[in-house]
């Protein structure tokens, strides 16, 4: 089985929606603020400098995650990372989160940050493999599943 990773394509947007949404549907509730970003990808990370990436198996979209700028921050989230149900198990995760730091170092970013619940323990597991350090979530944290927010340097001295 071969994955490609591509990058942000309106026609995929659907894709993007969708994926979220069963993913928070399946472990948390979706807020407000996710489906206005779903719903607005373009606006709400293109526009803004951020990137948007898909996993594909043939021409099906089975995963995804976005990069969001942090100006204040020096950083960049990495966030909206999901992949289908059908698909979890394959390891497509871990091909995206590399792709991730991957794309990250060669546009010479300093530094990714994620929020995330310790309720996926799967998720943090792997973060944590990649290199991704736990930090201390702020007062006013974005999300209210956040219970962990971890950080990756990729400009490491």
């Amino acid at each position: 089985m071969t994955i490609d990773i591509t990058p942000f394509d309106s026609k995929y947007s659907k894709d993007f929606y969708n994926l979220n949404i069963e993913w928070l549907e399946s472990f948390f509730e979706v807020e407000p603020f996710d489906r206005e970003v779903l719903s607005n990808p373009d606006k709400y990370i293109i526009d803004k400098g951020g990137s948007v990436f898909f996993a594909k198996i043939d021409n099906t979209i089975v995963g995804t995650y976005a990069l969001m700028p942090l100006p204040k921050q020096d950083a960049f989230e990495l966030t909206k990372m999901a992949v289908s149900p059908e698909h979890r198990g394959l390891k497509i995760g871990q091909q995206l989160l590399d792709h991730c730091i991957t794309y990250a170092k060669t546009e010479q970013f300093n530094r990714l940050l994620l929020y995330s619940s310790r309720k996926l323990e799967n998720a943090i597991y792997l973060y944590r493999k990649f290199g991704f350090v736990e930090i201390e979530v702020e007062d006013n944290c974005p999300y209210k599943r956040c219970d962990i927010k971890m950080e990756y340097f990729l400009n490491k001295l």
